[in-house]
């Protein structure tokens, strides 16, 4: 785990500079979902690939996508045709991607190693966690269910629950208020440069990149996260010293 150079992450909190969080003032963890929670870069890579199998192209691996699949259709379809928003074709292929993954989101997708035993951890503590992710409803119902993670986190909030996303702070602001918690008292982890953003807008706690998922690890430091974290299990073994 790294910290900012001017702090460090202890048993007791997060020191940094004047200010210190105490981890026992922590009332909550709220966690992006794609590329933190849950490892959703084969489905999407399969959307983009059985779009290219259509076209006659062929099929690319996974090692290639998956820096992509944080930023969704955009992403891929940048990553798999090098065709962005301008595209006269961009708003086509976007919907015949969405198509098709929205039939097969949950086909393969799965919690990364470590992240079953850290929402254990957090349900044993009483602790409340939740989610927030910039995908749709549409799409991230049918995960969390299959993953049995609806039944469990205390609030999720979509790309369309609230009128912005990250790295806007107001889904960040809503989650909040939705589990009756002060921002002050919350941690955010995600693998995406919105979430820091997001959570430093919303005046969170902790931000907390997590190292393990869809980002360049040699961005990360750019960020300015409090501290990044290279599996959930750093995250577990902290929360329960």
């Amino acid at each position: 785990m790294f910290k900012r150079d001017d702090a460090t992450l202890s048993d007791e909190g997060l020191l940094g500079g004047s200010m210190i969080v105490y981890k026992k003032s922590i009332t909550g963890i709220l966690f992006d979902l794609d590329g933190t929670l849950i490892d959703s870069a084969p489905d999407l890579g399969g959307a983009l690939n059985a779009m290219r199998i259509r076209r006659g192209l062929a099929v690319l691996p996974l090692t290639q996508l998956r820096p992509f699949a944080s930023h969704g259709a955009r992403g891929l379809l940048w990553a798999g045709f090098g065709m962005n928003e301008s595209h006269p074709d961009y708003v086509a292929m976007r919907d015949e991607f969405l198509e098709y993954y929205e039939q097969h989101a949950a086909d393969t997708t799965q919690l990364f190693d470590g992240v079953a035993e850290l929402l254990d951890l957090l349900d044993q503590k009483q602790m409340v966690w939740g989610i927030i992710t910039n995908k749709y409803q549409r799409f991230t119902s049918p995960v969390v269910q299959a993953l049995g993670l609806d039944k469990r986190a205390h609030v999720i909030v979509c790309g369309d629950t609230t009128p912005h996303s990250k790295p806007h702070p107001e889904p960040l602001l809503y989650a909040a208020q939705q589990i009756k918690c002060a921002p002050e008292e919350l941690v955010y982890v995600g693998d995406d440069q919105r979430d820091i953003q997001a959570a430093r807008a919303a005046n969170y706690a902790i931000a907390i990149a997590a190292g393990y998922g869809y980002a360049d690890a040699l961005t990360i430091p750019d960020w300015r996260a409090d501290a990044c974290i290279q599996s959930p299990a750093e995250l577990t073994r902290w929360l329960a010293g």
